[in-house]
Parts: structure tokens; sequence; C-alpha cells
């Protein structure tokens, strides 16, 4: 159990580096091109991203909730929902998240807030309703090791990665073409610097795109991890599998699903096929079905 949590967190951390790679070689494509030494664009792109990323950080969790129609219960409306939680959280030593309830027949659930003290957890009508207690709790104790982990936290860092990576692509492209592009043929750089030309303009193209799969492989990781971790607190993986065998046997999309917010739910909120595996926000239900089956607690 601990070795496959250490093993995601590795994991993780490795695919953060190779982001830290990547911005790095683009603000040598991006200077060697304009012959920029200050780096004044990439200070200009980091800016940029930091600033709408603050402004997710802060107000995220709010955003998430509200794309998604999840409405605060409050323990006396599902008392049931209520206890399971808040003996999770004793279980787990963190405090008690606020609930929601999105009002929609299929199963599945997300997790969101910065740090477990502003937490929340919104769960659809149908995992209520089709999931029985163990399974029900597999998927609550899943979604609250993402908060104790800072999943939130660390998609957050992903994400201010991304927009960099995506910013700086731009402004290589239009300054190449725009501002040092003509300069630089009138110039003449020769076979080389035809070369580099080109390495450049491939480079801010495939950025981006390696970015979001960067994105994508961090975010199945972080499922891995918190099938794990939701495993160690329940004790009982069997519960969080059979939940997940339901959620594939049924092929329910959620009805308000968002792409933005994708990654945050138990499983794809999408019908599948919508979108291929190679770019899904989620490992194979099967695989995940397959791991929590050879974990032993």
């Amino acid at each position: 159990m601990y070795s496959q949590i250490d093993a995601n967190k590795r994991r993780s951390a490795l695919l953060i580096a190779v982001f830290i790679v990547l911005i790095a070689a683009l603000g040598y494509v991006y200077s060697l091109f304009t012959g920029d030494t200050t780096y004044g664009g990439v200070y200009v792109a980091v800016g940029i991203s930091l600033i709408m990323t603050t402004i997710s950080y802060f107000a995220g969790d709010k955003i998430a909730l509200f794309s998604n129609n999840a409405k605060p219960i409050a323990k006396a409306d599902n008392p049931y929902l209520y206890r399971m939680v808040e003996n999770l959280c004793i279980t787990a030593g963190t405090p008690t998240p606020r609930i929601y309830i999105i009002e929609d027949p299929a199963i599945n659930a997300f997790a969101t807030g910065r740090k477990p003290e502003l937490a929340s957890i919104a769960v659809t009508r149908g995992a209520l309703e089709k999931l029985t207690n163990e399974e029900l709790e597999g998927v609550l104790a899943h979604e609250l090791s993402h908060v104790q982990n800072y999943d939130i936290r660390f998609m957050t860092l992903v994400a201010v990665l991304v927009g960099t990576i995506s910013i700086l692509s731009n402004i290589f492209l239009r300054s190449r073409w725009f501002m040092g592009g003509r300069k630089n043929n009138r110039e003449g750089g020769g076979q080389a610097g035809s070369i580099l030309m080109i390495v450049g303009i491939v480079l801010a193209i495939l950025s981006p795109l390696i970015a979001e799969l960067i994105k994508l492989a961090i975010s199945r990781r972080r499922e891995y991890l918190a099938d794990a971790s939701g495993s160690l607190l329940t004790r009982y993986p069997e519960g969080l599998a059979r939940a997940l065998e339901k959620i594939a046997a049924s092929n329910q999309p959620l009805r308000q699903a968002q792409p933005a917010t994708a990654h945050l739910f138990l499983a794809n909120p999408f019908a599948p096929g919508t979108f291929g595996s190679f770019f899904s926000t989620h490992p194979p239900i099967t695989d995940r079905i397959k791991k929590l089956r050879e974990i032993s607690v």
C-alpha cells in the first residue's frame, strides 16, 4: 500500500521536472531567435500565468462546484451521507469538508479545495441511490484522499506550468514571424540558422501538446494514488472496486460534465468513446479495478 503511494509521488515529481525542462527549453529558443538576452517575454508569460492561476487557486473550488450545479446540504438533509463523511474524516484525522449533492443519475463524485480546512466534496444522486454502504464509503474515501494528499494544490501547480508553456509558445511564434523573422532572414543565418529556426518552430508548436499530455499523465497518477490512499483509509479496497465496476457497467455520462473539471471526478464524466483513452484524464477503470484487487491491507 505505502509502496504504491510512494511510487506515484515519485512519478508525479518526475513529470513536474519534465515540465520545467520544457519551459526552460522554450525560453532558450525564444531568446535565441529574438536576441532578447533579458528574457523579457519569458517573465511576461510567467507573470500572466501566475495571475490566471492565482484566481483559479483561490476561487477554483467555487467555480468547479457552480459549473457542475452542486448544491450544498446540511446534516439534517442527508444524515446518512453526512455521518459517513464524518466517520471517514475522524479516521483520517482531517476536518469534515462541506458536502454537496449533484442532482444527476450518473454515479460519480469529486472533491475540491486547496487544503483540508477549505475542502468540499460533491456526490451525485446516482451514487447515493445505486451504491451500497461499502461502495459509497470507498468512493468518499477516494475523494477525501485527494484533499488529504493535497492533489488539488498539486494540480494547480501543473495548471501554472501548462499555462506558462502555452503562452510562451504563442509569444515565440508571434515574435518569430512579426518581429524577428524578417530580420533574421535579411541577416542570413546560414544552414545552421535555418535548422535552429525549424527546431524552434516545431518546439513552439508541440510544447503545448506535450504539456497537456504531461498534465493528463499526472492526473492519472493522482487517481492511482487516491485509490491506494482511499483503500488505506477504509481498509477495504473491494468497496471502491465494486463502485468502479458499477460505473463501468452503467456507461452513463454526467449531464453537465465540463472538460475543465473532468479531472476532478472519480471517473471520467463523459460518455465512453467521447475522448480517446490516450487523452483521458483518468486511467482505464478496468486497470484501476485490477490494481485495487491486488492491494492487501
